[in-house]
């Protein structure tokens, strides 16, 4: 299922690869962009003010880079801005999610940890860490993290919304169904239009059997502009266990005609329904 963001995404073909790609990728949460780098001011002479301009726009950089795929590059201008500032946060942040999206997860953690020791019960540092510990199934200390962020002074409706979401992905992959549905709710208050929330909330209603309240959220998906491979999979899912075919076969075409080279329609054609 989807991936979660690190902090969110642009608008129209990049956020929906960001949702459903990123969903694919990290299993529910991701990738920085430039609109989230928002670093902290720093007073004092002109001279650190102009030390610190200089690192805020190696770090737009870097994030402008690492949405498009260029790691390398990402990284070498995140060095250039802790250069400059080596107490620089949302540098440290960022530079984690960079190893995160190659799965070098010690390397993420150290960077997450130096942030957290720079700037103590950070919202968005706490998620960060929530987030990696959850991508590798250390899902008791990956909710700790994810319950501090929510509890942190800086926590606001956007990044509860994402927190929450991820909270409730994790307790999903933990197995937690009704802990999982608690925090997917919560999300859903405050964010009700949000298609990711809408799949996972389904996905665990599937899970737990509530088939026809499965169906209400995944439909709202599938009928408008967020549907895509995943949703549409488990669409047909809900579908054929209400026994309705036609709609069954509906969203198989739709798979069919969209996405013809994804995993979830090769599942279809083999009729792997339960995997």
């Amino acid at each position: 299922m989807p991936a979660l963001p690190m902090p969110l995404m642009p608008m129209m073909s990049k956020a929906r690869r960001a949702f459903w790609g990123w969903a694919a990728a990290c299993t529910l949460v991701g990738c920085a962009t430039s609109a989230q780098i928002k670093p902290e001011d720093i007073p004092g002479s002109a001279a650190e003010t102009e030390v610190h301009r200089l690192a805020k726009t190696r770090l737009q950089l870097a994030a402008l880079h690492f949405e498009e795929g260029r790691i390398e590059v990402a990284m070498g201008e995140v060095a250039q801005a802790l250069q400059a500032y080596p107490r620089y946060v949302d540098a440290f942040n960022l530079k984690g999610w960079m190893h995160l999206s190659q799965r070098d997860y010690q390397a993420a953690n150290d960077s997450f940890a130096h942030a957290l020791a720079l700037r103590p019960n950070d919202a968005d540092t706490l998620y960060n860490l929530g987030w990696l510990n959850c991508q590798q199934k250390k899902f008791a200390e990956a909710d700790r993290q994810l319950t501090a962020s929510l509890e942190a002074p800086r926590a606001n409706g956007a990044s509860n919304v994402r927190t929450w979401l991820a909270k409730g992905v994790c307790l999903r992959q933990a197995g937690a169904l009704e802990q999982a549905l608690i925090a997917l709710k919560k999300a859903h208050e405050i964010e009700p239009g949000n298609p990711m929330i809408a799949y996972s909330f389904s996905e665990v209603l599937f899970a737990q059997g509530q088939i026809e309240r499965a169906r209400f959220y995944v439909r709202r998906i599938n009928n408008g502009q967020w549907a895509s491979a995943e949703s549409l999979w488990l669409g047909i899912k809900v579908e054929r266990r209400l026994g309705d075919i036609v709609a069954m076969r509906q969203l198989a075409d739709q798979l069919n005609k969209r996405f013809p080279n994804s995993k979830e329609w090769q599942r279809f054609e083999r009729g792997a329904f339960d995997e």
